[in-house]
């Protein structure tokens, strides 16, 4: 099998599957004072310190979280629960929340539970023809009343279509607004630097203002699932999902999983210590694929920044005019070849792709999505693989044509 849907997973490194079988032989709870459970603490926090050299943050900032998605829920409900109760005098909420169309749905699904059960109120960002917000449009929204504004999330990258957005310009503009800003990095960890002290410094950014917090998770970069983070600068103040116990600074109890820390912890270093050399050898690749797509199949749509400085060095997303997405996924997973769809499936009834109508795309370029992300350890052979493939995988998938919206269960 040909592994092309490394946005979605990533297999585990052999440092992180090293680390954590090592680390699984360790005995101790971190919290307790006897010399077992301190030996585990301090494999725990400097799992903690190395996570945050690779982040540009100090290790008391680094929350270990269940996964990715936990890491963003605890990031906007507690960053939404605490600015309630710093509301200005007289008023009872902050009720708005700011966030780009086309977000992930770890952002969707828990801002549109906080507008059904707390009384948010979600604006979303127009985002341009390449999926990247417009900044004059956040700029009005902050302009119109700063102070009403609970929190700004985005993602550092499109996990969908790759682009990268310019989070520098938005932490600037939530810093001088006084508003906090939380930035999904989950699809971007790995394969563009990130410094979350140097973007507040360079944002000048106040305390509990501009930048404060960031979700990754371990699998998207080789290590292992079941365990994310959320860096959390010092000044901000958020609300725990999870009571009882007070571990990671009060704002996430619970016995901390050390093996998995440690795991973390291994992969992290790696890419980082490769990091550029890795981004430049799958930007190659990522180049290359897009020619052989245009190439074989002149129809095809690039989504995203065509711009390869402004896109992930490991996504390539196209959309294929009369053409459902799934019926491509399936095909070219018959030809040994796993990638990805940009359209959501619910219950058996394909739906266009949110990102893409967010872009302003059709609902035929939407429901015709297909996702193609490479990995540290992709190769040409890979790419070539996929180029074999497709040809035969859109012919089918061109004459099956577009899934009829209705179904029996609508009658």
């Amino acid at each position: 099998m040909v592994y092309l849907d490394h946005a979605a997973t990533t297999p585990m490194r052999p440092e992180a599957i090293e680390a954590l079988i090592a680390a699984l032989a360790v005995v101790g709870n971190p919290s307790s004072i006897h010399s077992a459970g301190q030996r585990a603490k301090r494999l725990l926090e400097e799992s903690r310190e190395r996570i945050a050299a690779t982040l540009g943050a100090d290790g008391i900032e680094v929350v270990f979280t269940g996964n990715g998605t936990e890491a963003v829920n605890l990031a906007i409900k507690g960053l939404w629960w605490s600015r309630q109760a710093t509301a200005p005098s007289g008023e009872s909420l902050r009720p708005r929340i700011l966030i780009p169309g086309g977000e992930h749905h770890a952002t969707l699904d828990t801002v549109e539970w906080l507008a059904a059960h707390e009384g948010a109120i979600v604006e979303e960002l127009p985002v341009d023809d390449v999926g990247r917000v417009r900044l004059d449009a956040l700029e009005t929204a902050l302009g119109r009343d700063a102070a009403s504004v609970a929190l700004v999330s985005m993602l550092w990258a499109s996990n969908e279509v790759g682009t990268i957005q310019p989070v520098a310009e938005v932490a600037g503009l939530t810093a001088r607004a006084g508003v906090p800003l939380h930035v999904d990095a989950i699809a971007a960890y790995g394969q563009v630097p990130i410094d979350f002290h140097g973007l507040r410094r360079a944002t000048d950014a106040p305390r509990g203002a501009g930048l404060v917090a960031l979700s990754v998770s371990a699998h998207k970069l080789g290590g292992p699932a079941g365990i994310g983070a959320l860096v959390l600068d010092r000044s901000a103040t958020v609300e725990p999902l999870i009571h009882g116990g007070g571990q990671q600074r009060k704002v996430r109890s619970g016995t901390q999983d050390v093996a998995a820390a440690a795991s973390f912890a291994a992969a992290a270093s790696a890419v980082h210590d490769r990091l550029d050399s890795d981004a430049e050898r799958m930007s190659a690749l990522r180049d290359r694929l897009i020619a052989g797509v245009l190439a074989t199949v002149p129809s095809a749509r690039l989504s995203g920044d065509p711009d390869a400085a402004g896109r992930l060095p490991g996504n390539v997303h196209f959309s294929f005019a009369g053409c459902e997405g799934d019926s491509l996924l399936f095909l070219l997973d018959a030809a040994g070849v796993a990638v990805s769809t940009g359209s959501a499936c619910q219950a058996g009834v394909p739906e266009p792709s949110h990102v893409l109508m967010a872009m302003g795309r059709s609902e035929a370029d939407a429901r015709g999505a297909l996702r193609i992300t490479l990995g540290h350890e992709s190769t040409d052979a890979d790419v070539d693989a996929f180029l074999a493939a497709l040809p035969a995988a859109h012919t089918r998938a061109a004459a099956a044509g577009l899934a009829a919206r209705a179904t029996s269960f609508d009658r």
